[in-house]
């Protein structure tokens, strides 16, 4: 639905924060890569995939009327560089979600500001003004559910996601080089497991448990 264009800025914000928090845990860990091709930085260009930036979600959008799925350009890891390759390659892992969690609660916060300043606008406040907050207000109020399904998705064990390399970890080195080896086929592979309703049931139900506290601390001051 063309109407819900207002959650594109927010989608391609989040995905390059997640992108950049996996470079800097990186560079923490000693692996300079992302540094080094200029991709710790909030300047969208060197993050943007035209497919799953820009055409993905805006086609999922206008076809759907939701965005199920997006991603920006992976910030590329050079795990020889870690001292604890399996150990760093978790956290370097499970920080891009965690990111999205943070950036779900930013959200909140803003969404209360805006709720706020919405209440303490006058009926002759310029229309301008007020299509400007209520447009902010549905954006960062959309911000929270997005981050969260996209800390969920990348969380799902399967290639090349987030959660992949977790389970990876845990596997014998042999068999974890070639469970990694799907790589972007597992796109393809989840994108008909979410047709399957006992699946893409399971994902929303987690994606909603997860929404809850984020919804009663709206709650609490709106």
């Amino acid at each position: 639905m063309i109407e819900q264009i207002y959650i594109l800025p927010i989608l391609l914000f989040s995905v390059i924060i997640h992108e950049v928090a996996h470079g800097y845990m990186a560079l923490r860990l000693g692996d300079p890569t992302a540094k080094l091709l200029g991709r710790l930085t909030l300047n969208p260009l060197p993050h943007i995939d035209p497919i799953g930036s820009i055409f993905i979600p805006l086609f999922s959008l206008l076809t759907a009327g939701s965005v199920f799925i997006a991603w920006a350009k992976p910030v590329p890891v050079s795990a020889g560089n870690f001292s604890r390759p399996r150990r760093d390659d978790v956290l370097v892992s499970i920080v891009g979600p965690g990111s999205n969690i943070v950036l779900a609660f930013i959200c909140s916060i803003v969404v209360i500001i805006l709720s706020a300043a919405t209440s303490a606008l006058t009926t002759g406040q310029s229309p301008l003004i007020v299509s400007g907050v209520e447009f902010l207000l549905k954006m960062f109020y959309g911000g929270i559910y997005l981050n969260i399904i996209l800390a969920v998705f990348n969380l799902i064990p399967v290639p090349p996601l987030d959660g992949s390399h977790v389970l990876a970890a845990f596997l014998p080195a042999r068999l974890a080089l070639k469970y990694r080896s799907i790589g972007f086929a597992g796109i393809l592979l989840l994108i008909f497991l979410m047709r399957i309703p006992v699946v893409s049931g399971t994902f929303h139900t987690i994606v909603d448990g997860m929404f809850t506290p984020f919804s009663v601390l709206i709650s609490l001051f709106v």
